[in-house]
C-alpha cells in the first residue's frame, strides 16, 4: 500500500506552546497550518515560513514586517495577528483562525457575483483596508486570495506579507510586488506604491467579482503588466449588463490609469460605495454607515432608478417630474417597494435555512461525527498501548501485521491509515504490529563487479567500507566474498535490511621469486604487503642474494600482511686444505672429512699412520663442493 508522503510538521510543538494540527494552505513564502495554542486552549492559524527562505534576509524583514504591519490594526474586518517568534530555524506567524473559504473560492464556485453580494463584500473589504490606510500602512497585494469569508458571516482582510508604511511614494525595493493581475500602473511603470494602488486593485477586483473574470489577460505576465500600464479597464457592463452604472462609475474611479484621479485612499471609496449603495440596493438615498450588509449567495438581481455618478463630486439630483407623473411614478414606487418586501422575506428565510444547514454540517464535519483527526504516532509502542492512544483519539481499532526491518518483532510498526493522515473520527485504524525483518535468500555475487553487487544486494544494507583481499582466481574489483554483521563468512539466508560487508578482490599476490631481494620487496611493498626474510640457503641454481622463494603468511592474504622471503646464498662450495705437508694418512683423511669431503687412499689401512709423502687428488687452496671426492696417495 503507497502512501502520500506525511508533512513532517503536522503533530510539531512550535515553540513550547503552538500544536500543529493540520495544514489549511500553503504559498510561495509559507505555509499555513491549524493549530492549538495550548496555553490559551483555542485553535488559531499559524504561518510558517518555508525553510529554504530562512537564511534569506529579505523574506524573514518581510515575514516580521507582516506582523507588525497587522499587529497595529484593531479592526472586525482585518485578521486579528495574535503572535510572532522564531523556534530553531522556523519563522512562524500565529494569527486568528477562520474556518471558511476565500473570495477567490466563492469566485470559482460562482463565477461571478450579484451587484448586492459585491457590494456586501467590498463594503468590508474597504472598511478594513481603509483602518489600515489610516494607520500609514499600504497593503500592497490585495487580490481574491487575500479576502476571507468566514464560516459565520465574517469578512476579513489579511495577509499582510507586502505590507509597508506609506508615504508619498513608497518604493518597493523591487521591480513588482504582489500578484500581475491586480498591480497598479505606477507599480509597473516605476515600481512605486501608496494607497491609491491599493485602490487600483480593489477596482480590479470589483470588476472580477461583477464579471467573473479580470479585466487583462495574457500568455505572459509582461504582456498583463503592458495593459495595466497603457489601457484604461472597460467598464463591467460591458461584459455583463446587469452591472449598475454605479458600479460601473466605482470601477472607472477606483482604476484610473492616473493615480490622482483615483480616491485618494480606502475611506473615500467606501463612502462614495455606501452612498450608492441605496440605489444598488433599490433603497431610496444612501445606506447608513453603519449598515451591515448580510450575504446572500442566491442569484438575485435588483432593478432601480439609478443615477450617475460623478467621480469628482456628489451625486446630482435630478428635475422635478410634473405632478401627474409624481403620481405614477410614486404608484410604481409603491408597488415595487411591496414587490421587494415580500422577495426580502423569501431570501430571508432561505438566509436563516442555508445558516442552519451550515451550521449543522459545520458541527457535523467539525466537532460532530463526520470531525476529521489526525492520526496519531504509535510506531515503536506496545500493541496495547497503541490501541489505547488510538481509542483516546476517537478511532475504533483493528489488528494487523507486517514485516518491518527497523522495528523489533512484537512492537507497532505503524498504521493504516499512516500516522499524520487525516481520518473520520470513529474510523477504523489497523494496529501494524511488526513481525521483525523477512528472511531473504542472499543472491550469488562472487565475482561480479562492486557496482553490480551492490545493486543486487539491495534489499540488504552494503557498507560503504570494504575488506580488500588478494585472489588468484577473481580479478581486481570483483567482489570475493561477503560477511555479517559480526565479521563472519555470510550465510545463504539473511535479514532484510541487514548489514553485509563485501569482500573486494586487489588481484593476484605478485610472483617475487627469481627477483633480488630489493626487487621483491618493492613490489610487495607496492600493493601493501610486508616483506620477511628466512634463513638465507644455498643454490646450485639461483644465484647469490636472489629469491629463492616467497612464501604468503596468512590465508587469505590481505593488504598489510607478510610475505616470507628465502633468499639464495649461491652454491655451496668448500676450499681444499693441504693435507700432504708431514701429516698421517689417518690425519689427512679426519681434516678432509670434518669439510664433508669424501676420502679415499691408496694406502692400505695397516699404514694410515705412516705419514703421507705423496700427493692430494684437489690442489689445495681450490674451492669445491661439498661432497667432492678427493684422493690422498703416497
Amino acid at each position: 500500500m503507497t502512501t502520500a508522503p506525511v508533512d513532517p510538521m503536522l503533530g510539531r510543538l512550535i515553540d513550547g506552546r503552538y500544536q500543529v494540527r493540520s495544514r489549511i494552505a500553503r504559498g510561495g513564502m509559507a505555509t499555513v497550518y491549524l493549530a492549538t495554542d495550548l496555553r490559551l486552549e483555542r485553535r488559531v492559524a499559524i504561518k510558517i515560513m518555508h525553510g529554504h527562505l530562512a537564511d534569506d534576509n529579505t523574506f524573514k524583514t518581510r515575514f516580521v514586517q507582516e506582523a507588525r504591519s497587522a499587529a497595529r490594526l484593531a479592526h472586525p474586518n482585518v485578521v486579528n495577528v495574535f503572535d510572532q517568534g522564531q523556534d530553531a530555524d522556523m519563522a512562524y506567524l500565529v494569527m486568528e483562525y477562520l474556518p471558511g473559504i476565500t473570495l477567490r473560492d466563492l469566485l470559482k464556485d460562482y463565477q461571478r457575483l450579484t451587484p448586492e453580494q459585491t457590494v456586501d463584500i467590498m463594503d468590508a473589504v474597504l472598511a478594513g483596508l481603509a483602518a489600515a490606510h489610516k494607520a500609514g500602512i499600504v497593503h500592497r497585494d490585495l487580490k481574491p486570495e487575500n479576502v476571507l469569508l468566514a464560516d459565520d458571516g465574517r469578512i476579513k482582510l489579511g495577509d499582510f506579507g507586502l505590507a509597508r508604511a506609506a508615504s508619498a511614494n513608497t518604493a518597493t525595493g523591487q521591480a513588482l510586488l504582489g500578484t500581475i493581475a491586480y498591480l497598479s500602473p505606477e507599480l509597473v511603470t516605476r515600481g512605486v506604491a501608496d494607497a491609491r494602488s491599493d485602490i487600483y486593485a480593489v477596482g480590479i477586483m470589483m470588476y472580477e467579482m461583477l464579471t467573473g473574470e479580470q479585466p487583462y489577460v495574457g500568455e505572459a505576465p509582461m504582456q498583463i503588466a503592458y495593459q495595466h500600464a497603457n489601457d484604461q479597464v472597460p467598464t463591467p457592463s460591458s461584459k455583463f449588463s446587469g452591472v449598475p452604472p454605479e458600479l460601473d462609475e466605482l470601477v472607472l474611479w477606483a482604476t484610473s490609469r492616473d493615480p490622482e484621479q483615483r480616491p485618494a485612499d480606502a475611506r473615500a471609496m467606501l463612502d462614495r460605495l455606501r452612498e450608492v449603495e441605496g440605489a444598488v440596493r433599490g433603497v431610496a438615498g444612501p445606506v447608513p454607515a453603519l449598515y451591515q450588509p448580510t450575504m446572500v449567495l442566491a442569484d438575485t438581481t435588483a432593478t432601480a432608478e439609478t443615477r450617475v455618478l460623478n467621480p469628482a463630486s456628489a451625486p446630482v439630483p435630478t428635475a422635478l417630474a410634473a405632478p401627474e407623473e409624481q403620481g405614477e411614478e410614486s404608484a410604481a414606487l409603491s408597488a415595487r417597494a411591496s414587490a421587494r418586501k415580500r422577495k426580502g422575506y423569501w431570501l430571508f428565510a432561505l438566509v436563516l435555512l442555508l445558516a442552519g444547514l451550515a451550521g449543522g454540517t459545520g458541527w457535523y464535519f467539525g466537532a460532530g461525527p463526520g470531525a476529521s483527526v489526525t492520526v496519531p504516532v504509535t510506531a515503536g509502542l506496545e500493541p496495547a498501548a497503541a490501541e489505547q492512544v488510538l481509542t483516546d483519539a476517537g478511532f475504533q481499532v483493528a489488528q494487523g501485521e507486517r514485516y518491518d526491518p527497523e522495528i523489533a518483532a512484537g512492537l507497532v510498526s505503524g498504521t493504516d491509515p499512516a500516522e499524520g493522515a487525516q481520518a473520520r473520527r470513529g474510523a477504523t485504524v489497523t494496529v501494524l504490529v511488526s513481525l521483525g525483518p523477512r528472511i531473504l535468500q542472499v543472491p550469488d555475487v562472487v565475482g561480479d563487479p562492486e557496482a553490480a553487487a551492490r545493486e543486487a544486494l539491495g534489499d540488504f544494507t552494503v557498507g560503504d567500507e570494504v575488506v580488500k583481499q588478494f585472489s588468484d582466481e577473481i580479478d581486481a574489483g570483483a567482489v570475493v566474498g561477503l560477511l555479517d554483521a559480526s565479521g563472519a563468512p555470510l550465510p545463504a539466508e539473511y535479514a532484510e535490511r541487514g548489514a553485509i560487508t563485501l569482500i573486494v578482490s586487489v588481484g593476484a599476490v605478485p610472483q617475487v621469486a627469481g627477483m633480488t631481494l630489493a626487487d621483491a620487496e618493492a613490489a610487495l611493498d607496492a600493493v601493501g604487503l610486508e616483506a620477511s626474510q628466512g634463513e638465507p640457503q644455498f643454490s646450485d641454481e639461483v644465484p647469490i642474494d636472489v629469491v629463492i622463494s616467497a612464501e604468503a603468511q596468512n590465508d587469505p592474504m590481505r593488504p598489510g600482511d607478510s610475505v616470507l622471503l628465502v633468499v639464495s646464498k649461491g652454491p655451496d662450495l668448500v676450499e681444499v686444505p693441504n693435507v700432504v705437508t708431514g701429516q698421517t694418512i689417518a690425519a689427512a683423511r679426519e681434516q678432509l672429512e670434518a669439510l664433508d669431503f669424501a676420502v679415499t687412499s691408496n694406502v692400505p689401512g695397516f699404514l694410515e699412520g705412516a705419514v703421507v709423502a705423496a700427493k692430494q687428488s684437489v690442489a689445495p687452496g681450490e674451492r669445491v663442493k661439498r661432497g667432492t671426492e678427493i684422493s690422498v696417495n703416497f
